[in-house]
């Protein structure tokens, strides 16, 4: 097994072959939520710049599929993560029943979830549903004696006492405020579209990072995309792999790792 190394690959097959058993501290994971096969195009959006629906062949399974998928790739994760592990699951109220079911059968606890209040979603267009302005971030653990951080994820709360200390976190952790990346932290090609439609925030992974892992820890995200994993556990001195079978997000995210400067995070 290779650290601080991004395997080209299905996740699954990756997994199985590459990664030892009880070796890793920390998985993120941002799977497909299974919602494409309708296109949307809002290029004048004004709330979070150019709006373009996940229309991606990586996101369109079969529902029994889908199932059967998310399965394989929990159960693999479950396999090569510690004892004191941490698996933190990105959803949507789209797939967030299918990753709770099978989380569960497969012997993780469910210790949070949290959600994500996208500041600048975009507004609701065919005025048939609620907006959707929220993803969900599952937080499950392996075992007994899982790392959480308390006190540092007590000093990331943005909220202070009027005397200006650091806040109980009831009013932060379960419901957390930020932006749709936008800005110069956003991925774009020469067309100024996103070159990854689900890129996470920053500031989401290094909560995460910082709550559920420590220095020289090994983090793995076997979605990895455009590196954002991979980015800040490398800025906050942790060990990390990536997965990811699309070789163009793999070219962006080692230039991501190896070129972009992380002094605005």
């Amino acid at each position: 097994m290779e650290i601080n190394k991004i395997y080209k690959g299905d996740c699954i097959d990756v997994i199985n072959k590459e990664i030892d058993k009880d070796s890793v501290n920390l998985i993120f994971a941002d799977p497909p939520y299974n919602l494409s096969g309708n296109s949307l195009n809002l290029k004048n959006n004004k709330t979070g710049g150019a709006f373009y629906k996940v229309n991606e062949d990586w996101d369109t399974y079969d529902y029994d599929d889908y199932v059967v998928f998310t399965q394989n790739w929990i159960g693999a994760c479950h396999k090569i993560l510690k004892d004191n592990g941490s698996l933190y699951i990105s959803c949507t109220q789209h797939n967030i029943g299918e990753v709770l079911f099978v989380a569960k059968k497969l012997g993780f606890k469910l210790n949070n979830i949290l959600t994500w209040y996208k500041v600048n979603a975009m507004p609701n267009i065919t005025k048939r549903t609620y907006t959707h302005s929220t993803e969900f971030v599952c937080w499950f653990v392996k075992g007994k004696n899982w790392v959480f951080n308390y006190d540092v994820v007590k000093k990331f709360n943005p909220n202070k006492t009027k005397a200006g200390k650091d806040k109980q976190m009831r009013d932060f952790l379960d419901f957390i405020k930020l932006p749709i990346v936008q800005g110069k932290e956003r991925l774009r090609g020469e067309n100024g579209r996103a070159l990854h439609p689900t890129q996470k925030p920053e500031k989401l992974l290094e909560l995460i990072v910082k709550a559920s892992s420590n220095e020289n820890d090994i983090v793995l995200d076997p979605f990895f995309g455009t590196g954002t994993t991979g980015f800040i556990a490398k800025m906050f001195n942790r060990n990390w792999i990536g997965i990811e079978n699309n070789s163009e997000y793999i070219k962006l995210a080692k230039q991501r790792l190896t070129e972009k400067n992380i002094e605005y995070v």
